[in-house]
């Protein structure tokens, strides 16, 4: 398959990722409704603590928050094409972190059921590709 061929997969995997990244954002805000996993602040920050039950409480309150930038940076970025590979790598990371915490706090069965490995491998593949296509990282190579 040429590069060329990669243009409309690459983008709709850049497009899917974020999606479902701001997706598990616009849930910890209620945006959801009754269709909710936690449906609201008080709820995620209780999961995170049942995630990183390792932490002491500061730190996982901390890593809720540091985890929602981060679902909104790696996001907003892949959308517009923006430093790319650096997203990639970064949303790949985030997911895979949050992958482990659910394997160990939870079991195998939680991340599978939520297909966060393959959300991280997803990332990762996108953040090895040679070129991005329909983003603002072409328009500056070429200019």
């Amino acid at each position: 398959m040429a590069d060329k061929d990669l243009k409309f997969p690459q983008l709709f995997l850049r497009l899917t990722i974020s999606v479902t990244m701001l997706s598990a954002v616009a849930d910890r805000f209620g945006f959801w409704g009754e269709n909710s996993a936690w449906g609201n602040w008080e709820n995620f920050e209780k999961y995170t603590q049942q995630l990183t039950f390792f932490l002491p409480e500061i730190l996982s309150t901390f890593s809720a928050y540091t985890a929602t930038f981060l679902e909104i940076l790696f996001p907003l970025m892949l959308i517009f094409g923006f430093k790319t590979k650096i997203a990639a790598f970064g949303a790949g990371f985030l997911l895979l972190v949050f992958a482990l915490s659910m394997s160990i706090a939870l079991g195998i069965k939680a991340p599978l059921d939520y297909s966060v490995w393959v959300g991280s491998a997803a990332a990762f593949l996108l953040a090895i590709q040679k070129e991005y296509y329909f983003s603002i990282d072409t328009l500056i190579k070429k200019s």
